[in-house]
This record gives structure tokens, C-alpha cells and sequence, in this order.
């Protein structure tokens, strides 16, 4: 009875936000915004998340699947870059980054293999979770150093876990942004296929986070490449 008055509670508040889901609209280069999808793929889908693990649509959401009008951003390996959002995040949910080497950014879908370089996870302890993503605008990381100078998709997800009790309850934000990286070295980090790296079960993904609170949480996804 309590997980079922907590879960409904909680749906009362995310009523006001439906029609308005957060998106990733804009590239951050050495700390500089640059203009809302000038560098990022623009989706066909509105706002509307991704749920089903197993849609291509996964890797630059629907319609993402080449650049059209998207620019391709010149930046080193090293350089800081980052996502800006068009609102702050208020489902609780985790982040991924990943990238993929590809011979036209411009061109690419997204088929070619894909490395985690960046991830903020959940916060567990003492009987509770926290999300360090609630209320963020905007992530910066860096560009693995180590990587090989070349044109590169650099995909966010933020994976929101409020409705993530039942099978495909997970929501899937996604943009990729499309780069030329310069400079570099000649690390070959170990790939995952998109989709494929997620099954619908993975903790991380089939979870309730209310009710009983978890006492750990399962980051969804491959390590993090520190190259």
C-alpha cells in the first residue's frame, strides 16, 4: 500500500512536466556554448524519450540517424566539451557518454562501435538514493587524450528512472553531436554496439527506485574509457 501511495504521489508531481521533457540541444567547446543544434543532430520525435532498447533510434534518437544541416565541431583530444540542455533535468536518472569513431560525422548512423567516456551515476547510502543529474543544465567532460585524431558521434543519454518499474519504463534522452578531433595518440578502446549494449532487464534499466529504496544501483552500461 505505501509503494503505491508513494508512486502516485509522485506521478501528481511530474504532471505539470509532461509536455515539456528536457532536451540536449547544444554543444559546450573549452567552455563556450555554441548555438542550439548547430553541432548536435536535431530528432523528429519533439521531446518525446526513447523507450525500447532495442530501436536504432537509441543511438541519436529518432530521426538522428545522419546530420543533415549539422555542423561538425573541430575540437583536441584532451579538450573539455559538454552538453547544454534546454531545460534542467527533473526526472531522478543517470548519464552516459559515449563515443564513436566513424569516417563522416556528417554521414554516420551510429552503427559503428561505441565507448562510455563519461557517466554520472546514482547515490546510495544510509537508506536512501540520490541523483546528482536532478536540476543540472548542463555536463561538461573531457575528450579522452589518448584517442585517435578523426571524426567522431559524441552521444549523451540521460536514462530516467521514474517510471522504470515495469519493462520499458525506462526514458532514454539522447543527442549526438558530431566532431573532428584533432591531435590525440592511438588508443583502440574496446566498443559496444548501439543498440545492443542494453537488455530491457539490466538493473540499472528495470528498476523501482521508490519503494523499497535500493541500497545499490547498477550503472547501465560498459566502464568508463580513461585513456
Amino acid at each position: 500500500m505505501k509503494s503505491l501511495f508513494t508512486a502516485f504521489a509522485l506521478l501528481l508531481l511530474a504532471i505539470p512536466h509532461v509536455a515539456a521533457h528536457y532536451r540536449f540541444t547544444t554543444l559546450i567547446v573549452n567552455g563556450a556554448a555554441t548555438t542550439p543544434w548547430q553541432y548536435v543532430r536535431q530528432s523528429n520525435n519533439s521531446n518525446s524519450p526513447i523507450t525500447d532498447v532495442s530501436s536504432t533510434n537509441l543511438r541519436c534518437n529518432s530521426g538522428g540517424a545522419s546530420g543533415g544541416s549539422t555542423q561538425t565541431a573541430t575540437v583536441a583530444a584532451g579538450a573539455t566539451v559538454g552538453f547544454k540542455l534546454d531545460q534542467a533535468i527533473f526526472h531522478a536518472g543517470v548519464l552516459n557518454v559515449y563515443m564513436t569513431k566513424v569516417s563522416n560525422a556528417a554521414t554516420a548512423d551510429g552503427s559503428t562501435g561505441w565507448f562510455k567516456i563519461y557517466q554520472v551515476s546514482a547515490v546510495t547510502g544510509g537508506g536512501t538514493i540520490s541523483w546528482p543529474t536532478d536540476n543540472a543544465t548542463q555536463f561538461t567532460f573531457k575528450i579522452p587524450s589518448s584517442i585517435s585524431a578523426g571524426q567522431y558521434l559524441l552521444r549523451v543519454e540521460h536514462i530516467a528512472l521514474h517510471s522504470a518499474a515495469s519493462t520499458n519504463g525506462a526514458q532514454f534522452y539522447i543527442s549526438c553531436a558530431q566532431l573532428n578531433v584533432t591531435g590525440g595518440g592511438s588508443a583502440s578502446p574496446s566498443t559496444v554496439k548501439i543498440p545492443g549494449v542494453y537488455s530491457a532487464s539490466d538493473p540499472g534499466i528495470l528498476i523501482n527506485i521508490y519503494y523499497p529504496v535500493p541500497t545499490s544501483y547498477k550503472q547501465p552500461g560498459p566502464a568508463v574509457f580513461t585513456g
